[in-house]
């Protein structure tokens, strides 16, 4: 056998079994330890699925841990995803890479995951994990493609667009951005807060209907917001004010008492929080758990609330930081002390970023500067 022989031989393994054995050790290397070659199933504590039955899939990698509120919240929405894509047979896999402390904690995370896991002894593959791919906060997902290209924001995209984003190449997410642009082009305020069952809002004594026609023309605020979240409960009473001062100073120019109105977005759990909750705002509402709601915060990426959205009079976006943060840092010494924080929901004492306008508190580690050159004001929406 001559040496083109053997070239041949190497191309025909290749396209063959042993083009397995070399796509599959890219898993191996990064989820197997050198005596474990396998990973637990979601079904028992004991059951194992080999690392080689991921070739040819897209994996996801799913950092997260039970003590961390943002996850757990994630996790619902991911399980979703994951269960739809299952269920249409797609080649989709993810693995959960524990930061849980204790053993204890990592279970009962578990027990709600349909995916697979490290387990949660082997630290040391847990933390070569962390360090590849340079993890600085959960949830945190990673996805892992059968060419060997990464994608870092994957958290992102599932909240963005869920299983539209599958299989989360770059052509299907340039795919989505063009028609998200077109949408954004295309959006009129009648194509963004009505539904084929509902043409209208709900005004104060949330029985009158009024035609989401009759406010074309006019600059509109999506208000985003909830009775049960604590920064909404502050900003909603300046927003009133704000609201007033603004129907006060176009009365006073002749222009017409309804030039501008906020139409309230809905967060709340259950329909009596909402009818307490708008009983106190003097302006237009989404019915309560109208579906246009999460069409909504999908489409302007509401990741947090409270948060205004202002539409000019052409039905186009004016702006999607109606309310911003303008943080300032703060200790029990010059006006902060006990809080909660805003962003991960834990109790926090001494040093925190505080919005002197509406009360939002967050940790140091939690806030994310628009300015790293700004010390003592950074904004956070």
């Amino acid at each position: 056998m001559d040496l083109d022989d053997n070239a041949r031989n190497l191309v025909q393994a290749l396209t063959n079994g042993d083009a397995e054995k070399i796509s599959t050790s890219r898993f191996s290397s990064l989820l197997a330890s050198k005596d474990r070659d396998y990973l637990l199933s979601s079904t028992t504590q004991d059951d194992q699925v080999k690392i080689s039955d991921l070739e040819g899939k897209v994996i996801g990698l799913y950092f997260s841990a039970n003590w961390y509120p943002p996850c757990r919240n994630f996790n619902k929405v991911l399980i979703g995803v994951y269960e739809q894509l299952k269920s249409n047979g797609s080649n989709f896999e993810i693995v959960f890479v524990s930061s849980d402390g204790d053993l204890s904690a990592f279970n009962s995370y578990r027990e709600s995951m349909p995916w697979l896991s490290i387990p949660f002894s082997d630290l040391e593959t847990k933390k070569a994990l962390n360090r590849k791919f340079e993890v600085e906060g959960i949830p945190y997902l990673i996805i892992l493609q059968p060419d060997g290209s990464t994608l870092h924001d994957g958290v992102e995209l599932i909240y963005r667009y869920g299983i539209e984003a599958f299989p989360f190449t770059e052509e299907k997410l340039e795919e989505l951005r063009r028609e998200e642009r077109m949408k954004h082009e295309s959006q009129t305020l009648t194509n963004l807060l009505t539904n084929p069952g509902r043409d209208y809002l709900l005004d104060q004594t949330m029985t009158r209907k009024v035609p989401v026609d009759s406010l074309i023309g006019k600059t509109i605020g999506l208000y985003f917001s909830a009775q049960w979240c604590f920064p909404c409960a502050k900003f909603t009473p300046k927003l009133i004010s704000i609201y007033q001062k603004i129907k006060q100073s176009l009365e006073g120019k002749g222009g017409g008492v309804e030039d501008f109105e906020i139409v309230f977005v809905s967060n709340d759990r259950d329909q009596s929080s909402f009818d307490s909750y708008y009983g106190t705002m003097p302006w237009l509402a989404l019915p309560f758990g109208d579906p246009i709601i999460r069409t909504l915060a999908k489409y302007f990426d509401v990741q947090g609330i409270p948060c205004l959205i202002i539409i000019g009079p052409d039905g186009k976006t004016v702006t999607k930081q109606g309310h911003r943060h303008e943080l300032t840092l703060v200790s029990e010494g010059n006006g902060g002390g006990p809080f909660i924080c805003c962003d991960c929901d834990e109790q926090g004492s001494g040093w925190a970023y505080q919005c002197l306008g509406c009360g939002y508190e967050v940790h140091p580690r939690c806030m994310r500067a628009v300015d790293p050159a700004t010390a003592a004001s950074v904004q956070h929406t």
